[in-house]
């Protein structure tokens, strides 16, 4: 267990996530309500996402630079850029408003993805202790526990404008205690513009991408779909995304332990096909307690992808080559900011939010039994160390 012992330094990161959790956890369990207050259809609600993905993409390039511009402070900085963005989100009255202001969101977000994960990263490199898992799981847990809140916030009469004032004001208070010292090392700026990936990072980069897709549907589509179409409250429509993040924050604890006794492919394909059963029965429900148990099984199934994915490719790589491997199965995965919220968006827009859950459940499904066994293969026959 000595693992999940805290470590000096660990604090500022860990209430970073936590700070990332809440922002977005209180966004997803408004979705309906904000969604009315710009008056925007499901293919524009989407559109918007695309749009505003290429901030957090374009954050990438930058991140170096804030990194070593606000040293022992870029972490706080970003986590209180979100914060302050997602307050004049929710005065928006028009979809060009709200589109803006989240791009800028999406960038402050995808700064303070990369500095805090570098921040945990460099933690376990100087103690030999695994983190990363454990500050995963806050990010999950506080999701829950946040979404949670906001619906019986909603269902109190409080609108979007009071839930952020409450929420980016706990998040400025946090910002003072997250001051984290670090270093930089050689190379630091390279990453996704460098050399042409090879197989075993483009499976890694299609396996994070479909996870992601599935995490960004539920995240921002749960509470739609059983509120909308199953007729469920405000307290309801919270609990998908709320259970969503709750189990995955113990899927993520599982997955730790049990990736001492399993093989990471293995649990890889196992957690694809539970999420998409779990997709499957949100997709199928008729009371919104039948889909909140679906999603609650996606979320703890999807949970395991990412970290076991990227574990997979940074151990199988050279050493010189591992930044390089990593980010770019990070860019192929932020794709799924770009392409998921039109999709779902436009499903949605010509079927139902029903169908686009249904299409989830196949992509996770494909990618168990198609990409996961080739990630396997690649990594036996000795083509990782070639990414």
């Amino acid at each position: 267990m000595r693992s999940f012992l805290p470590v000096p330094g660990m604090r500022a990161p860990a209430l970073a996530f936590i700070a990332m959790s809440m922002v977005w956890a209180a966004f997803a369990a408004q979705v309906p309500v904000l969604k009315a207050q710009i008056g925007a259809t499901d293919a524009v609600f989407g559109a918007v996402f695309v749009v505003s993905s290429l901030g957090a993409i374009g954050s990438m390039w930058i991140a170096p630079l804030v990194d070593r511009s606000l040293g022992a402070w870029s972490v706080a900085a970003c986590s209180a850029a979100m914060a302050l963005g997602f307050l004049v989100a929710v005065q928006a009255g028009s979809v060009w408003v709200f589109g803006l202001a989240m791009i800028c969101i999406a960038a402050a977000s995808g700064l303070c993805d990369i500095l805090m994960n570098t921040r945990v990263s460099e933690l376990e490199a100087r103690d030999g202790r695994a983190l990363m898992s454990l500050n995963h799981a806050l990010y999950s847990f506080g999701y829950a526990g946040v979404a949670l809140v906001t619906g019986f916030a909603r269902e109190a009469g409080w609108g979007p404008k009071e839930i952020y004032a409450v929420v980016s004001g706990l998040i400025l208070v946090m910002c003072l205690m997250m001051r984290a010292p670090h270093s930089h090392v050689a190379g630091e700026g390279v990453g996704i513009q460098l050399a042409r990936p090879g197989g075993l990072v483009w499976l890694g980069g299609l396996i994070v991408l479909a996870a992601l897709f599935a995490e960004s549907a539920g995240e921002g589509w749960s509470a739609l779909l059983i509120e909308r179409e199953l007729g469920g409250g405000a307290a309801d429509g919270a609990l998908g995304p709320a259970l969503l993040g709750l189990m995955m924050g113990v899927g993520r604890l599982f997955g730790h332990v049990l990736s001492r006794r399993f093989a990471d492919t293995r649990l890889i394909g196992l957690a694809c096909l539970t999420a998409s059963a779990g997709a499957v029965s949100a997709a199928l429900a008729y009371t919104p307690l039948m889909a909140q148990a679906g999603f609650a099984l996606m979320g703890f199934g999807v949970s395991l992808v990412v970290p076991l994915a990227m574990g997979i490719v940074g151990r199988s790589v050279a050493p010189t080559g591992r930044v390089r491997a990593l980010a770019r199965v990070s860019a192929i995965g932020y794709g799924a900011f770009m392409i998921g919220p039109a999709v779902l968006g436009g499903v949605a827009q010509a079927v139902s939010l029903s169908a686009s859950f249904m299409l989830v459940g196949a992509v996770l499904f494909s990618v168990g039994l198609l990409l996961v066994p080739a990630l396997a293969r690649t990594v036996a026959s000795g083509g990782a160390a070639r990414p």
